[in-house]
């Protein structure tokens, strides 16, 4: 496929994500349909579909309109590709006169809803429009490396050897940054063999910073696929539970632990084995840390969302702190950015709850590489 092409493909697939398919499955359904496109082809597609998702609101100004035409051509109008629209064999129509587009305004500009924006200002200050700019562009391919498999040093050597070019960072110790050959990550013998596991160097972070000791019980109460729940295997001898609201969610946790070397005990009833030293409550939230990741979340979320989303937190942390031990620990965290799901719900949990004290708070942002993070580490007394 010509770049031309490919950018017709990606108008087809964006106006069957705007009529309210989930990218994921329009992007498969294309691809099904299209057994002419290669490998390359059907990356670069979902490269411009995911760019003008991430980049929705400026693209629409820059292009006219928020339609898939419309996104497309903002999204190559502002990288100085609009030529591709020549019309020509599989191509795109030349721009019309309605299509001049705009500079992008305000909010439009951040690539955030209009009624989110005194929320961000509020948390980030100005730190915002940088924020908000890095949020525009692709995440990066982050690994975790299994200490119990390997070393850093051991890591970068084993990808190295099947063409992925990896690097420390300084998010986390066991922090990867993949530069090059992502793509081949999962079907790298340091992947398939428990070496590497793919996570966000924020997401790390905020294990290292959890005071583990070998010998305690420890809960991970909204577990999800593990990810933090193996990270914390990982670093010290834990007897370690895993619960999820929606256990499915955990269906492929004991093949990881087992490919890690990990023992995880899954439960439906985590009160039935507390109290625990620490709970790590990683709560269902606005995902703003991570759009990068989900672009379709940005949008989805509502005011009437953020206040369901904030009532569950509250909710689960009040649920985890009757699990934990007299001297133990509550672990709170969010991928999100905002200080109502962060901050605010941390000072709420204290002021309703006795017998607690917050000992620190840490809060990530996409300047420092990762997705945005916050970790609030309550005491229990």
């Amino acid at each position: 496929m010509t770049p031309a092409a490919r950018a017709a493909a990606a108008i087809a697939v964006l106006d069957r994500v705007l009529a309210g398919e989930a990218a994921e499955k329009a992007l498969t359904n294309w691809g099904r349909a299209s057994r002419y496109a290669g490998s390359g082809d059907r990356a670069a597609v979902r490269d411009l579909v995911y760019d003008a998702l991430r980049q929705r609101r400026s693209a629409a100004a820059l292009g006219g309109s928020e339609t898939g035409r419309g996104l497309v051509l903002g999204l190559l109008r502002a990288g100085g590709q609009e030529a591709l629209f020549t019309g020509e064999g599989h191509a795109p129509q030349p721009p019309g006169p309605d299509e001049a587009g705009r500079s992008p305004m305000g909010a439009e500009a951040l690539d955030l809803p209009d009624w989110l924006l005194p929320e961000m200002e509020r948390a980030l200050g100005d730190r915002l429009a940088p924020v908000a700019q890095a949020m525009q562009a692709r995440a990066p391919v982050f690994l975790r490396v299994n200490l119990a498999r390997g070393d850093v040093a051991a890591a970068v050597a084993a990808l190295a050897g099947e063409g992925i070019e990896a690097r420390p960072h300084a998010l986390a110790p066991t922090a990867l940054e993949v530069v090059a050959g992502a793509r081949k990550v999962q079907t790298s013998a340091a992947y398939l063999e428990g070496l590497v596991e793919l996570q966000d160097a924020s997401s790390q972070a905020v294990v290292v910073a959890l005071p583990l000791a070998d010998g305690m019980r420890v809960l991970d109460q909204c577990a999800g696929g593990g990810g933090k729940t193996l990270a914390m295997a990982a670093r010290a001898k834990l007897r370690l539970w895993a619960h999820d609201a929606a256990p499915r969610r955990m269906a492929d946790l004991p093949e990881r632990a087992k490919r890690a070397g990990a023992k995880v005990t899954l439960t439906e009833r985590p009160e039935a084995t507390a109290p625990y030293d620490l709970v790590l409550v990683d709560a269902p939230c606005s995902g703003s840390g991570s759009w990068r990741r989900d672009p379709e979340g940005k949008w989805r979320l509502t005011p009437d969302r953020l206040g369901e989303l904030r009532a569950v937190q509250a909710a689960i942390l009040d649920r985890a702190a009757a699990m934990v031990a007299p001297g133990g620990w509550l672990a709170y965290a969010t991928c999100s950015l905002l200080e109502v799901e962060n901050g605010d719900q941390t000072a709420a949990f204290l002021a309703r709850t006795p017998g607690w004290r917050l000992d620190a708070e840490r809060r990530f942002t996409p300047l420092e590489g990762g997705d945005g993070f916050y970790l609030a580490l309550l005491a229990r007394l």
